[in-house]
């Protein structure tokens, strides 16, 4: 199978350095084919401006989505972007590995999503009626594919448990792995988080490349998380509010889990 992994650290000789190498090698010894998107050795440009329409008439207002839209359906997206494309319709799973920087992701790391998504590609496609609201949580572009957090963070596991300071850490990733992943489509499985990452020693690390490798080595096996398609009913459209008979009573991200 194909497994692109886009990769967002600074530092190749840190923890998730060492983490991304060990699993590049780690599913290619499984026989998969693996793509690297390093995007700080790539210098990878985050911010989405007027330069990524190669066609964008110079003294005109630059509109993100609009512009988008009619560079992806022209043909005249920004080389980088085009490439990265490739990348996802290439790949039968992707691993999105960061540190977990001001509960979220790296900005270069967003940017990579906010120019890549393009308008007709990750986001804009499908009949939007009565009936549907487009091609989009459970369905898309990248329906099929499979999506894996694989995240490092400073804090303590209790930091981010159910009552913990940070909040948990499913809530904290779920505008990533529902908006990010499940948007388009992706079958998004379990993140593989590491905690306390500044506080590691040979015995930890090893402990931890262990349990990455079981992850790995189950990528196309585990169960996805059981999000709710938006188009199989469970949701008013287009108000797109679950339907009063659907999880009564639950409120926030957890009523979007079946």
């Amino acid at each position: 199978m194909n497994v692109l992994i886009v990769y967002a650290h600074p530092e190749p000789t840190s923890l998730n350095g060492a983490l991304k190498d060990f699993a590049m090698q780690r599913l290619a010894a499984n026989g998969h084919t693996v793509q690297v998107s390093d995007l700080y050795a790539m210098g990878w440009k985050p911010q989405l401006d007027a330069g990524d329409t190669l066609e964008h008439e110079a003294g005109t207002p630059f509109h993100p989505s609009l512009d988008s839209k009619r560079a992806f359906a022209g043909g005249w997206q920004s080389p980088d972007i085009a490439a990265e494309q490739d990348k996802l319709r290439w790949a039968d799973a992707v691993v999105f590995q960061f540190p977990l920087w001001w509960f979220s992701m790296p900005a270069i790391m967003k940017g990579w999503v906010e120019r890549v998504y393009a308008y007709g590609f990750a986001y804009g496609v499908g009949e939007h009626s009565d009936a549907r609201w487009g091609d989009r949580y459970g369905e898309g572009s990248m329906q099929g594919k499979r999506a894996m957090l694989v995240v490092t963070t400073g804090g303590w596991d209790s930091h981010y448990s159910a009552r913990g300071i940070n909040g948990p850490i499913d809530d904290l990733l779920f505008p990533i792995q529902h908006g990010v992943l499940y948007y388009p489509g992706f079958d998004v499985l379990p993140p593989f988080v590491s905690y306390r990452s500044s506080k590691m020693d040979d015995a930890r690390f090893a402990s931890i490349r262990q349990a990455l490798g079981a992850r790995l080595d189950a990528l196309f096996d585990t169960a996805p998380i059981p999000y709710r398609p938006q188009n199989s009913g469970q949701y008013e459209i287009p108000a797109l509010t679950l339907r009063d008979d659907i999880a009564p009573g639950r409120t926030g991200f957890a009523a979007h889990r079946e």
